[in-house]
Order: structure tokens, then C-alpha cells, then sequence
């Protein structure tokens, strides 16, 4: 589990494998003070498993479904992640839920500096554009992010200077791909719902959730 806090900023010191499988091999400092073999870190919004480590880098599997629905397979060596360790129980909880578990990808569609912040608009597919709420919150590449604008295909946020500097978001321009991992609270409560409203013997219907203020 993770916060969404982007700790530091690694670079991909060698990449291995074909295109089904990868190792990567990331330099880093920060996190590096009390890593373990089998720990849990965030990679750009992806949770990998460490599988070894030196001083100064730590490798991790990707594998092929990771590969496949994710940007990971764009990184090459020199390419700048987010790196995130596993939520501590004993810290502050600075962002919201987040698993590592990504729900899919988006495209970068534009990009507006606004006074000190700038505004990124993201083309996100319409089913997980089902379980976002205006001022709700999303992770984009492994960085806890607050919607303000929502439509069925589209995302917008607003980065602080902060995050710009602190992780690689900053960075991308329009055109390029972002990993979305959607609220897990939302996604709970979806398929809730969907259960409720499908099987045959359930008092729960849709009509009754439309006379109820619910659609």
C-alpha cells in the first residue's frame, strides 16, 4: 500500500529482457537507507518487487501483463520514475489509498501553465472514468492528484510547483502516456452497486435507486 507521495526521483541504470518480460535496474538514494529483498516499491504508480539490490540501485521484474498495460514498456536507460516505498504504519498518511495496482493508461492531451500551477488535460477511457468524482482523488504515475475537471473521457489536474520539481510529471509533455490508478474507494463501491443491481432476486434495482436520488 501507498500514499501516493512521490519520495524521489530514480534513473533506469539498465534494462533487460524482451518485450513480454523486463528487469530493470534503478539508481536511487533516498530509498535506499533500509531496502530488502521482496520489499514493495512504487514505479511510476506501479507496485514492483525488489529482487536485488546495492548501495546505490535495486532491480525489479516487470512481467508480462504489467508489460503490456502500462507505460513501463516505454522506459529505456537514462529514463527518469517516481519511487515511492510502501506506506510505513507509523508515518503520516500525506496523499490517499493507493495500491500500485494500475487500472490502465492515458494520453496527455494538453498542457497550461495557469499563474503558479499547471493544468494537464489526460484522455482517460470512459470505464474508469466511472468511478472518479470531480475533486476526488486519482494517481497518475504514483503521484496522489485531486480532480478538476471530469467529463466521461477526460481528466484534468492541477500541479503545484512542488510536485512539478519533485517528480517527473513536470516533465511530460502532450502526446505522452501516464499510468491511472482510478480511487479504490470509488472502484469498491462500483462494483458493490453492480452486484446489488444484477442478480435476479435483489430488491436493489436500478428504478429504485432513481426514485431514491441515487441516478
Amino acid at each position: 500500500m501507498f500514499t501516493g507521495i512521490v519520495e524521489e526521483i530514480g534513473t533506469i541504470s539498465s534494462v533487460q529482457g524482451s518485450k513480454d518480460a523486463i528487469v530493470f535496474t534503478i539508481a536511487a538514494k533516498k530509498i535506499m537507507g533500509d531496502m530488502s529483498l521482496g520489499d514493495s516499491i512504487s514505479v511510476n504508480g506501479v507496485c514492483l518487487t525488489v529482487t536485488d539490490f546495492s548501495p546505490a540501485s535495486f532491480s525489479v521484474d516487470v512481467m508480462p501483463e504489467t508489460v503490456k498495460d502500462t507505460s513501463l514498456n516505454q522506459l529505456k536507460q537514462g529514463s527518469k520514475v517516481n519511487l515511492e516505498r510502501a506506506m510505513a504504519a507509523n508515518g503520516r498518511f500525506g496523499g490517499h489509498f493507493v495500491s500500485g495496482h494500475v487500472d490502465g493508461i492515458a494520453k496527455i492531451s494538453k498542457k497550461q501553465r495557469v499563474s503558479n500551477a499547471v493544468y494537464y488535460e489526460l484522455q482517460v477511457a470512459e470505464e474508469l472514468t466511472d468511478t472518479l468524482i470531480h475533486k476526488g482523488s486519482i494517481t497518475i504515475d504514483g503521484i496522489s492528484l485531486t480532480i478538476f475537471g471530469l467529463e466521461k473521457d477526460k481528466v484534468v489536474i492541477s500541479i503545484i510547483p512542488h510536485t512539478l520539481t519533485e517528480s517527473i510529471l513536470g516533465t511530460k509533455v502532450v502526446g505522452d502516456i501516464v499510468n491511472i490508478e482510478c480511487d479504490m474507494i470509488g472502484k469498491y463501491i462500483k462494483k458493490f452497486i453492480n452486484q446489488q443491481v444484477n442478480p435476479k432476486n435483489s430488491s436493489l434495482s436500478k428504478s429504485f435507486l432513481a426514485d431514491n436520488g441515487f441516478y
